[in-house]
């Protein structure tokens, strides 16, 4: 695929949607402010939104990659590691719910996005093997 055309790819355009609703519910959840909002504190939410955001950067940019390659071997190598970001993803959207976040809409909207990004995926992936036979 020659550069840049995969910016009018759909599974290029829901993995940037992807990217961006997990880094808006990363940057909601990252941090527990104490009831009167002095402070600050780390906890597992904060780690969970740090994976959640580099993992979502992760897929728009292995997905680039991936579709830009000009091997076989590159091409699978990056489209295995977007199986794994986007299994990744939903283990945080549990890890979210066992964590006992209240705003359970923002995760069950993440579920949904990520199952339209791996439906997208999916049809993508197809399309490069029967390209390459």
């Amino acid at each position: 695929m020659k550069a840049h055309n995969y910016i009018a790819l759909p599974v290029y355009q829901k993995s940037l949607a992807l990217r961006d609703l997990s880094t808006a519910i990363a940057n909601y959840f990252s941090y527990e402010g104490d009831t009167f909002g002095r402070s600050r504190k780390l906890g597992l939410r904060n780690e969970i939104a740090n994976a959640l955001f580099t993992d979502a950067t992760l897929i728009s940019s292995n997905l680039v990659e991936a579709a830009t390659a000009s091997s076989r071997k590159t091409r699978n190598k990056n489209i295995t590691f977007i199986n794994i970001m986007t299994r990744n993803i939903l283990a945080y959207c549990n890890g979210l719910e066992k964590d006992g976040v209240k705003e359970k809409e923002y995760v069950h909207l993440l579920r949904r996005e990520l199952r339209a990004f791996r439906a997208d995926f999916k049809q993508w992936r197809k399309s490069l093997v029967s390209s390459e036979d």
